[in-house]
């Protein structure tokens, strides 16, 4: 188990979004956090880098306690995470962007080479963002951020990835884009926590899924289960 937590709670200043949250995530596995807007998903993904106003519970990531961790120590330790409203700086290239990602290799705990990433690979995984190097990021699409944020976060060589909304308003040739990134990552073996609404991209991509409502989990369950649930779908997920 790579990343491991329990009973998270989570508040925003006087306001608890998250109530004993259970969930794990195991080497070279894409598990989906479901749920409707307002579940509590893109919270669960910065409470467990320590992005919110308070948490509690235990967390543990690659063996190290990070219950009360900095977001800068997490990352250190090789936990990416891709924000929904992307963050790129905007008026650096795509290039630059990719720069201020990097962090050294790293090894498996077995002493195995985990996956190195190199803007060269990038292009060659995002051919959008291959072909506009010095482009600024302020001049790209919506689509061609995300695929830039994402980019950046690998490059920090991470052994799992917390990946928030990706296929959110962009387009679908860039959801598709998507959906095949995410599976070479794990063909690779990074890990990713993936915040999704959208259950077709959901269930192309990944294992298990954990479904979330008020800031609870209500499921816990292998993807195909969840696909094949017409019960939890309707109470958990339908519009």
């Amino acid at each position: 188990m790579l990343l491991d937590v329990h009973a998270l709670s989570a508040w925003y200043g006087a306001a608890q979004i998250l109530f004993d949250v259970d969930l794990g995530v195991r080497r070279g596995e894409v598990v989906a956090l479901m749920g409707r807007n307002g579940a509590g998903k893109s919270t669960t993904l910065k409470a467990i880098m320590g992005m919110v106003d308070r948490r509690k519970g235990t967390l543990a990531f690659m063996g190290h306690d990070i219950s009360r961790a900095e977001p800068h120590r997490v990352a250190q330790l090789g936990l990416g995470f891709v924000p929904e409203d992307r963050r790129i700086f905007t008026d650096l290239t795509v290039a630059e962007n990719l720069a201020v990602g990097r962090q050294p290799s790293r090894r498996w705990p077995d002493g195995s080479d985990a996956p190195t990433w190199t803007p060269e690979h990038l292009y060659r995984l995002f051919p959008n963002l291959g072909g506009m190097p010095d482009r600024p990021g302020g001049r790209m699409s919506g689509g061609e951020q995300q695929m830039l944020t994402v980019a950046r976060t690998l490059m920090g060589n991470p052994f799992l990835v917390l990946l928030d909304e990706p296929s959110e308003g962009v387009a679908p040739v860039i959801v598709e884009q998507m959906a095949q990134m995410i599976l070479e990552l794990k063909g690779q073996g990074v890990s990713i926590l993936l915040s999704e609404q959208n259950m077709h991209f959901a269930e192309l991509v990944s294992d298990r899924a954990y479904v979330l409502e008020k800031g609870q989990i209500r499921y816990t369950g292998t993807m195909a289960d969840l696909a094949a649930n017409d019960e939890v779908r309707r109470a958990y997920l339908s519009l």
